[in-house]
C-alpha cells in the first residue's frame, strides 16, 4: 500500500485504515480495533496486495474457499473484493465473529482461541481442545497478542 506510512512508522497502523480497523470492531464487537490492526499487521504487514504461498490473499489474508463463504462488499461498490482493506477488514472481523460462536465453549482465552481458529481452521481448534500445538499457530497468536500490544495506544 503506497503512501500507507508502514515503512516510515513501522510501529504505528496506517492512518487511512485506522477508521476501518474502528468501524468493523464496533460493527462485530469480537475484536477490538488494536487487535484487528495487529491481526493484520502480523498477516501481511498492512500489504493489501499481499498473496501467500497457500493462496491466502489481501491485507487480512483470506484463503479463497473462507473468502467465498465470509467475503463481504464492506465499501457497498457491488465487489467483494479479498484484495480490498475495505472490504477484508470489515469481513475478518465477521468471520471472527462465527469463529467466536465455534470455539465459544472451549476453556482458555477467549481472543486466543478465536486467532488460532482463524489460523488453524476452527476444527483444528476443536479437535485439540484449544490453541491447537502447532508452532505456526501458536507463534502467530503470540505475535497478534504482542501487537494489539502496541497498537493500543494509537488505536
Amino acid at each position: 500500500m503506497a503512501g500507507c506510512g508502514i515503512l516510515q512508522r513501522p510501529h504505528h497502523v496506517p492512518d487511512e485504515l485506522i477508521p476501518l480497523f474502528q468501524a468493523a470492531a464496533t460493527a462485530y464487537g469480537t475484536l477490538t480495533a488494536a487487535q484487528l490492526a495487529a491481526q493484520a499487521r502480523v498477516e501481511s504487514k498492512f500489504n493489501p496486495r499481499a498473496v501467500s504461498r497457500a493462496g491466502a490473499r489481501g491485507i487480512m489474508q483470506f484463503l479463497p474457499s473462507t473468502w467465498a463463504a465470509f467475503g463481504l462488499d464492506g465499501n457497498h461498490d457491488g465487489v467483494a473484493d479479498p484484495m480490498d482493506p475495505h472490504d477484508a477488514i470489515p469481513a475478518a472481523a465477521a468471520y471472527e465473529a462465527k469463529l467466536a460462536q465455534l470455539v465459544a465453549h472451549l476453556p482458555g482465552d477467549r481472543l486466543s482461541l478465536i486467532l488460532a481458529a482463524y489460523n488453524a481452521g476452527p476444527d483444528a481448534v476443536r479437535a485439540a481442545g484449544g490453541v491447537p500445538d502447532f508452532g505456526e499457530t501458536r507463534t502467530y497468536v503470540a505475535k497478534v497478542h504482542t501487537w494489539a500490544a502496541t497498537f493500543s495506544d494509537q488505536l
